[in-house]
């Protein structure tokens, strides 16, 4: 007689049968399943409550005191474009006709949306900024959604709420009349429900695997109409409506969504994964991250098809002979778009047509040049005989001085561990970054880096979370892990605050002044 019990009902073998060799039927099925889910995340009124209060926090420090500075009333640096553009647009009921202010080189959308706060607040400061405020507020909303989906921990979405809140970058960014601030909103979200989307996939397949009939076919089953990819598809148009470097993001966010695909289904022991994404969808995917935003894209357009006056909408006729099958306003919106092309494309850098604070692709992960928004040295109200008031973009160096180190991490962890989450900040990061090495002639500022941001922090934000430890780690592990996380995003608070002065043109002394200017290229 054996003195070792059955464990349970399925050890127990009748007389005559052969033992099982392996797990029981399902065992391995139940197994994938669970691999293909997503891990769960705390009680959903907590994450919302975190959400929010970092939220309110961010609101607070983007919106304090939005119209300082200005030139005398009127705008600022770049804003001196978009701001009057706006101003048409509102005056026209949505599109521009004033060729004359030059410089018309974006699609409308960004304008439109300054054009709303103008409508609400009047054309002052407050007036042309509400709108690119309120969009790095709902960005800061996201981040702290993703991170908190990347990690299913809310204490490491809030700390990277509050480390994009600390951003200098973001934060004067959000604070300008300008479109980044747009661009920056719709990549993110487009990128957040491209992470809901890859969760809704596994989630459903792994239905399927416990149902049994994920194998039915060796490419997989088809999942269905997948809404969040048609969402982010959607982010994705209005973001080239704001500018057309979100075309970027359209290619490296579908190569990211397939490969999520074919990763899925080889989890979840589909005998043909790779080509089962290519089969089953590659055309979904095609229609809803290239067909979606091309639509989406058009429609920016809306009001512009709908004019007599736009610039440019009638040159049918004029400039362009009346002989082609293509409709007349699309032929029209293709040769807007080619002048457009050209300016961008001949807007280099030269000996004779340098920026004084313009800045190359490869300065930007460490923010070493900054740029000065607006200056003015004959102020008061610092306390001594002469102040000084500047704005300057600036990236928090506590944030940014670690971007290669945190590159080379996600890269060693996307390798190495094949971790999902750091390839996904790497191609969100890389989509804003490496494709302004294609033409490094072309001027550059380090404003175009305010869409890498976010992925910077996510990025720094999941390092944090590894720093945390796991639940299961012990009380002297986890003690010292919140102890660094705390001293690293406290340095981070504090370095912010250190440079608050110079990000919203306080007025300070000259000596102060002088020891905000960390770098010789910040001068």
């Amino acid at each position: 007689m054996s003195l070792i019990a059955p464990q349970s009902a399925d050890d127990v073998v009748a007389p005559g049968e052969v033992p099982q060799a392996g797990p029981p039927p399902g065992a391995d099925r139940e197994s994938r399943a669970r691999l293909l889910e997503p891990g769960r995340m705390s009680e959903p009124l907590r994450g919302w409550l975190v959400t929010l209060v970092v939220a309110l926090i961010g609101g607070a420090v983007r919106f304090w005191n939005l119209g300082f500075p200005t030139d005398k009333g009127t705008p600022v640096f770049d804003e001196k474009h978009y701001v009057p553009q706006a101003a048409q647009v509102l005056r026209n009921g949505g599109y521009e006709d004033n060729a004359g202010y030059e410089l018309i080189v974006h699609p409308p959308l960004g304008k439109q949306l300054i054009a709303i706060g103008e409508w609400l607040f009047g054309y002052d400061g407050v007036g042309w900024r509400f709108t690119a405020a309120l969009a790095g507020t709902l960005t800061i909303v996201l981040v702290v959604r993703i991170a908190r989906r990347l990690t299913r921990s809310d204490l490491v979405a809030a700390l990277a709420g509050v480390l994009l809140v600390a951003d200098g970058l973001s934060h004067v960014q959000s604070r300008m009349g300008m479109l980044d601030s747009f661009l920056t909103f719709f990549v993110v979200a487009s990128f957040a429900c491209l992470v809901v989307d890859r969760d809704q996939v596994r989630a459903r397949l792994a239905v399927a695997v416990r149902e049994g009939w994920v194998t039915d076919s060796p490419y997989g089953p088809w999942l269905g109409f997948r809404w969040w990819r048609f969402a982010g598809g959607l982010m994705l148009g209005l973001a080239c409506g704001v500018k057309w470097s979100g075309l970027w993001y359209i290619a490296f966010f579908g190569v990211l969504s397939v490969l999520w695909s074919a990763t899925a289904r080889r989890a979840a022991g589909v005998e043909r994964p790779w080509l089962g994404a290519f089969v089953r969808d590659l055309l979904p995917s095609l229609y809803a991250l290239l067909l979606v935003p091309v639509l989406a894209y058009l429609a920016t357009w809306w009001s512009w098809f709908a004019s007599e006056t736009g610039i440019d909408r009638h040159v049918v006729g004029t400039k362009l002979p009346d002989d082609s099958w293509v409709p007349d306003p699309l032929r029209a919106l293709w040769y807007y778009s080619s002048n457009v092309f050209e300016f961008h494309t001949n807007l280099v850098t030269s000996e004779t047509n340098k920026h004084p604070w313009e800045s190359k692709p490869w300065t930007w992960p460490m923010g070493l040049r900054p740029m000065l928004y607006y200056y003015e040295g004959a102020v008061t109200g610092c306390g001594a005989a002469t102040c000084v008031g500047a704005t300057m973009l600036i990236g928090t160096p506590a944030l940014y001085w670690l971007a290669f180190p945190v590159l080379a991490w996600a890269l060693w962890q996307s390798i190495s561990r094949l971790d999902w989450r750091y390839a996904a900040v790497l191609v969100g990061y890389g989509a804003g970054f490496l494709p302004w090495f294609v033409n490094v002639d072309r001027q550059m500022y380090f404003f175009y880096a305010m869409p890498m941001a976010p992925f910077l922090v996510l990025g720094i934000a999941l390092a944090l979370g590894e720093v945390l430890g796991r639940s299961t780690d012990g009380p002297e592990r986890r003690g010292t892990g919140r102890l660094a996380v705390a001293l690293y995003v406290g340095l981070v608070v504090a370095n912010f605050a250190w440079l608050w002065p110079i990000l919203n043109g306080v007025p300070i002394t000259p000596e102060m002044w002088d020891a905000q200017k960390w770098l010789p290229s910040w001068n």
